[in-house]
């Protein structure tokens, strides 16, 4: 038989809805039957002292046995009826509220009592409420100088403190320029390529200057103090050919220049007709008494010119017949002249979504075949910082360095006061962008792939978005009132998972069957991350009792959000 009369033995978990004013309590043994064990079950509460006394008759004796669980700061209706019942597994007790947890009013009534119990900028202020991830540049570029440093270790990982800092554009950006300018070089569009070109050139890692956006920190390899590549096996140097400036070899450079030279004598070849305006690109005309915006006449394309596969990528010898006949026609700067110019691009525009995209939780269609994200560790204790974009050996395609937010810290002491980053979680970050994409995709299931080798390892389904929940371990009553602890409830998501990494090669079809059958949101992390995301996972399940561990044969879990 259990035995009841430790407290220590018994687990509350508090838990709430948003919207909804209710507060439900799960008391539990894993060795208890409280539906038969727990005679005469009352339950007293004490709102001067913030706690429940929850009190019944040991089975067959006339000894009561007596628990004290503390109660989380929220609005209780004291008026209302404490209902409860003993369950086969657990006792259940649910509190009326006068208003739900995530109410504005209730919002600013913890903040107040928190601001004056611990400050304004109490690291436990952080955890009360939900992420709000954003770029840190206002907090970031108010300070005098940054280090960076990792969390684990509190390892110093830049040389000298950062001062310039620049926030990173949405992914959106290319579509956006497409969208608004066209998509082909051959037409009006051709503006919309050379933005694209231009806006990623003026994005791209330079020392001293550090790139933000809501996950990662991208910084420049020469401006980190232990900079060695790390592939999961074995160290290396960069290669001595690699070109600090731009993040290109001098080939690709050499090439690029040429490049560049041609395609400015096209476009003087075309300045030379005076019937085209460079100043105006659109001219304003009347019609019907209405003004509106026409595009300017363009040159008109023969059937040869206009049929080349790939119209915004010509051989050279294209180019070349259009030099040579002194063609009027405008040719977009980043024209290739060669094959291997044109590779160069190719990979370049391969490479700009994940330049400027989500690198933490990175989403299938913005990943290159071509280009794999090796992880980047502290180099002194090893543990995952970030990654860098890695080519067939050669050092970081554009010599920057990622580095998630979850990871590293800008104070020695990680999670103190002065630490900006201390609000962000590898468990936070991954919720929030659980719920980003549940938003923007409509899809509230998600495959997580791993970045190197493409196998499924975790599925996840999005069930409550919105939920709050604490938990601890129950009180005696003899313990003093003062030495109850103060509660917040946390927010959290609730989801079911399932662990691929151990089916994921043997059952691949059903995988991808489920991604398809689903419309699944398919996402790519390192493997270590999703090992550490699972561990969280299994950990949560057990804060409720065993009849709420599964829900259609899966487990049921949370994550703090």
């Amino acid at each position: 038989m259990a035995n009841l009369e430790n407290p220590k033995n018994w687990r509350f978990t508090w838990e709430a809805q948003s919207h909804s004013p209710n507060l439900r309590l799960f008391l539990f043994d894993s060795q208890a039957k409280p539906s038969v064990q727990c005679i005469n079950l009352e339950v007293q509460l004490n709102l001067s002292h913030s706690h429940l006394l929850v009190s019944w008759l040991k089975e067959g004796e006339k000894e009561e046995v007596s628990l004290r669980v503390p109660v989380p700061r929220v609005l209780i209706d004291s008026e209302a009826p404490v209902s409860f019942r003993a369950l086969d597994d657990h006792i259940e007790v649910k509190l009326v509220l006068l208003l739900p947890v995530d109410h504005p009013i209730v919002s600013s009534f913890d903040l107040m009592l928190d601001s004056s119990e611990n400050g304004y900028n109490a690291p436990s202020l952080d955890a009360a409420k939900p992420l709000v991830m954003d770029t840190d540049l206002k907090s970031l570029s108010s300070m005098e100088g940054v280090h960076f440093y990792c969390r684990k270790c509190s390892t110093r990982l830049t040389k000298s403190p950062l001062r310039n800092f620049v926030e990173m554009p949405s992914i959106d950006w290319r579509e956006v320029a497409d969208n608004w300018f066209g998509g082909c070089c051959c037409s009006f569009g051709g503006i919309s390529e050379k933005l694209v070109t231009r806006f990623a050139n003026s994005y791209r890692c330079a020392k001293g200057v550090c790139l933000l956006n809501f996950t990662t920190i991208l910084l420049f390899k020469d401006d980190l103090a232990a900079f060695k590549l790390y592939n999961g096996t074995h160290e290396y140097q960069p290669r001595p050919d690699f070109s600090s400036d731009s993040g290109l070899s001098e080939d690709m450079l050499s090439s690029q220049e040429g490049t560049n030279d041609l395609c400015e004598k096209l476009s003087s070849i075309h300045l030379k007709d005076n019937s085209v305006s460079t100043s105006a690109l659109v001219t304003k005309e009347k019609a019907s008494g209405n003004e509106f915006f026409s595009a300017l006449p363009l040159p008109d394309f023969s059937e040869t010119e206009t049929s080349v596969r790939g119209c915004c990528v010509h051989t050279a010898d294209h180019i070349q017949n259009h030099f040579d006949e002194g063609s009027q026609h405008s040719v977009p700067e980043t024209c290739p002249v060669d094959q291997n110019t044109s590779q160069l691009l190719a990979n370049q525009k391969l490479f700009l979504n994940g330049f400027l995209g989500n690198v933490f939780m990175a989403k299938s269609y913005n990943l290159s075949m071509d280009i794999d994200w090796m992880e980047f560790v502290c180099p002194n204790c090893l543990s995952l910082l970030g990654a860098y974009p890695f080519h067939n050996g050669a050092a970081p395609i554009d010599g920057g360095v990622r580095l998630f937010k979850c990871y590293v810290s800008t104070s020695s002491s990680a999670g103190g006061s002065g630490d900006l980053f201390r609000k962000y979680s590898l468990e936070r970050m991954f919720t929030n962008q659980l719920v980003e994409n549940a938003k923007d995709e409509l899809s509230f299931r998600t495959l997580v792939r791993d970045f190197k080798t493409k196998s499924p390892l975790l599925q996840i389904v999005l069930l409550n978005p919105n939920s709050w929940c604490c938990s601890g371990y129950c009180l005696d009553t003899t313990s003093a009132a003062e030495s109850i602890l103060k509660l917040d409830l946390l927010p959290i998501i609730k989801v079911i998972f399932s662990d691929c990494r151990e089916t994921s090669a043997s059952q691949p079809r059903v995988h991808e069957d489920w991604i398809t059958r689903n419309v699944a949101d398919v996402v790519c992390m390192f493997a270590r991350q999703v090992d550490e995301l699972i561990q969280s996972l299994s950990s949560a399940k057990d804060i409720l009792p065993p009849s709420y561990n599964f829900l259609q044969g899966l487990p049921l879990s949370s994550l703090q959000r």
